[in-house]
C-alpha cells in the first residue's frame, strides 16, 4: 500500500504538560522528531503494514529536552513539557479547527479549574472517598453507619408503616385461574 494514513492521536493537558498518544500497532521504521514547535511522527505499522504519518504543529512552544516518550505494541506515548507552564492551551494545534484524527484523551483529561489537592481530598478522580466528600459538603448528619434506619421500620420519617392494602379480593376466583384446554390437532 503506497498511500500514507493518519494515525489516531489522543491528547490531554495540565498547566505544565501535554499528554500525546499516537495509536499505531506493530510499528517499524519509526521516524520521530520533537522540536520546540512540533512533533513529527512517521512509521510503518498496523495489520496492513501501511505508512502512518502526522505532523503536529503545537499551539505554543514546548521544551523537547524535558520531554519523554515511551512505546508499547499499540502506541507511542509522549509526555511533553510546555515552555509556558501555568496556562492551559485552548487547543493542541496552532491551526484552528480539529483534524479528523485528533481526539481528546478523556482518561487523562483534567479541567483547568480542577486542582490536584481537590482530587486528593476526595480520594482521587470522581471522589472515591465518600465520607471525605460528605464532610467537605458539610455532612448530612446521621449518614455515617446509616443510623436511624434500623430495620427500615416505617422508613424513618416517612409517616407510619405505609398504607393499609387490606383485602385485595384474593378470595374471588379469577377467570384466568381456569384450566387451559388441550391443544387441537391441525387439520390436514
Amino acid at each position: 500500500m503506497s498511500s500514507t494514513l493518519f494515525p489516531t492521536v489522543l491528547w490531554a493537558q495540565r498547566k505544565d504538560l501535554l499528554y500525546v498518544t499516537v495509536v499505531v500497532e506493530d510499528t517499524h521504521n519509526e521516524e520521530i522528531t520533537l522540536t520546540e514547535n512540533k512533533l513529527t511522527f512517521k512509521a510503518t505499522g498496523g495489520v496492513e503494514k501501511a505508512t502512518y504519518a502526522v505532523e503536529l504543529e503545537f499551539f505554543a512552544e514546548v521544551i523537547p529536552q524535558e520531554s519523554k516518550k515511551s512505546r508499547t505494541d499499540r502506541q507511542y506515548f509522549f509526555l511533553i513539557r510546555k515552555k509556558d507552564s501555568g496556562s492551559y492551551w485552548s487547543r493542541l494545534l496552532k491551526q484552528s479547527g480539529k483534524p479528523h484524527y485528533l481526539k481528546t484523551d478523556f482518561n487523562k483529561w483534567k479541567d483547568e479549574d480542577e486542582s490536584d489537592s481537590e482530587m486528593d481530598d476526595l480520594g482521587g478522580p470522581g471522589g472515591g472517598d465518600l465520607n471525605a466528600m460528605m464532610q467537605q459538603m458539610g455532612g448530612m448528619g446521621g449518614m455515617a453507619g446509616m443510623g436511624g434506619m434500623a430495620g427500615m421500620g416505617g422508613m424513618a420519617g416517612m409517616g407510619g408503616a405505609g398504607p393499609d392494602l387490606g383485602n385485595l379480593g384474593d378470595d374471588e376466583e379469577d377467570s384466568d385461574d381456569e384450566e387451559m384446554p388441550d391443544l387441537e390437532k391441525p387439520e390436514s
